[in-house]
């Protein structure tokens, strides 16, 4: 349902907030540092400590269903479109003008009354519109520069990047190949590359999941913002999963130099690849394969004074694997759909049957969007959960599905509204009948 959907992006963006204060605490950060992280995530985001703080310690305990609000028992603080817009004006006339001192002004302004804008509500209405604190910031900045870092073990941070590649024949037409690969930080491993014929963000999907599989989860992603990286997605698994999610400065390709570096030394294969007049998308990642571990693998690197591959197997770090069950679930794609008046809900132009129940109810949808043949259907609070197929519409119309037997008419011995409505005569007339005093009539006259 909606609420849930909300929910889930609340705890997505929740986790993005704090993912440099978890950082810091793997990391065994000492006390000054961790303040002082603790100090810029909360001017970047316009956050409280407090809040900041529990954010972090709800992680701690619960994981990213500790990220969630806790539901309302109250209605929430409608702010009008107008109102939403003054505050964005307040925003941009002073970048730097904090959430509190907006809410000041709009009241001593007389344009809203005291108490009516609640911090939280004003900050997620900005969130939304893009002019947060950390919003602002970013677009003030005009110098980026970067320094050099490396990560100590294996799996604490992968790095990824898409390269164009060469063009293939497909059905006597030019296509052009593309390059999704995923690096290891700290060994210059690569954990998973793969060819791909379309640029969507299915590949980066596909590319990871493979990743995970073979090498377990890293403790962070580290991409640049492509819509193939930076989307509610990708959000959503690495909260799940308890990986952080990172990403370079705009326009500063060279923050994520080992994924680059790589990107150029595949020219190497591309060079070599020509020569075996190779036609086929499979073609390529077979080839792809065998100069990966022949070749780049087992190739000393001038940084690590030895082969990828054999610091990757000395490494110290465990790997990190996850069971099939929630990994497949983290995969999922996440929606929500309203069940019709014939008991269907409809997912990508194909409808999928749900049931009578359920009809005129907000359902949560959760699928694979590579096989949308299946799908799962939730609605949390009647606790239905339900795996469908796609609709198969026949020539004949199918029997109505019978209704549970809460559903069905009852069989009463009398009309209770009649028997109500009696009541209330009976009661009426004895009430008239006691205001009148039959001894006045018939009495003695002096008339």
């Amino acid at each position: 349902m909606k609420e849930n959907k909300k929910a889930e992006e609340h705890a997505q963006n929740r986790y993005k907030v704090i993912t440099p204060v978890l950082l810091a605490l793997d990391e065994g950060a000492d006390a000054a540092k961790l303040a002082q992280t603790k100090r810029e995530v909360c001017a970047q985001n316009g956050v409280s400590r407090r809040t900041l703080m529990r954010w972090v310690v709800a992680h701690q305990k619960d994981g990213f269903s500790g990220l969630k609000p806790t539901p309302r028992k109250y209605g929430a603080s409608i702010l009008s479109e107008e109102l939403i817009q003054e505050a964005i004006m307040l925003r941009r006339e002073v970048p730097m003008r904090s959430v509190p001192t907006i809410i000041e002004i709009l009241e001593l302004e007389g344009k809203a009354p005291r108490g009516l804008i609640k911090e939280s509500t004003l900050q997620e209405k900005l969130m939304e519109r893009g002019f947060s604190a950390r919003h602002m910031k970013l677009y003030q900045q005009t110098g980026l520069g970067a320094r050099r870092f490396a990560r100590r073990e294996r799996n604490d941070l992968w790095q990824s990047d898409i390269k164009y590649g060469p063009y293939i024949m497909v059905n006597g037409k030019k296509k052009q190949i593309y390059l999704v690969a995923f690096i290891d930080d700290a060994t210059r491993y690569i954990i998973h590359a793969e060819f791909y014929d379309n640029l969507e963000q299915a590949i980066v999907e596909d590319c990871l999941r493979k990743a995970i599989i073979k090498e377990g989860l890293p403790k962070s992603l580290y991409f640049d913002n492509g819509g193939q990286f930076r989307n509610q997605w990708m959000e959503r698994l690495c909260a799940m999963l308890d990986v952080k999610l990172l990403f370079t400065k705009p326009y500063a390709p060279e923050s994520k130099g080992k994924i680059e570096r790589f990107n150029r030394t595949v020219d190497a294969f591309f060079a070599e690849a020509s020569l075996q007049n190779i036609s086929t998308l499979d073609g390529y990642n077979k080839n792809l394969k065998v100069w990966i571990a022949e070749c780049y693998h087992n190739k000393e690197h001038s940084a690590l004074k030895d082969t990828p591959a054999n610091v990757y197997r000395k490494s110290k770090s465990n790997l990190r694997f996850v069971n099939p069950d929630v990994l497949a679930e983290a995969f999922l794609h996440f929606d929500s759909r309203k069940v019709d008046k014939s008991g269907c809900i409809s997912l990508n132009s194909r409808l999928y049957e749900v049931g009578v129940v359920l009809i005129g109810s907000k359902v949560d949808v959760l699928y694979d969007p590579a096989d949308t043949s299946i799908i799962t259907v939730k609605h949390e609070p009647s606790g239905f959960e339900k795996r469908v197929s796609v609709l198969n519409i026949g020539t004949r119309v199918a029997q109505r599905p019978e209704l549970p037997t809460s559903f069905l008419p009852g069989s009463p011995n009398s009309s209770r509204l009649l028997d109500a409505k009696e009541r209330i005569y009976n009661k009426n007339r004895e009430a008239k009948r006691s205001v009148i005093r039959y001894g006045d009539i018939g009495g003695d006259s002096h008339v």
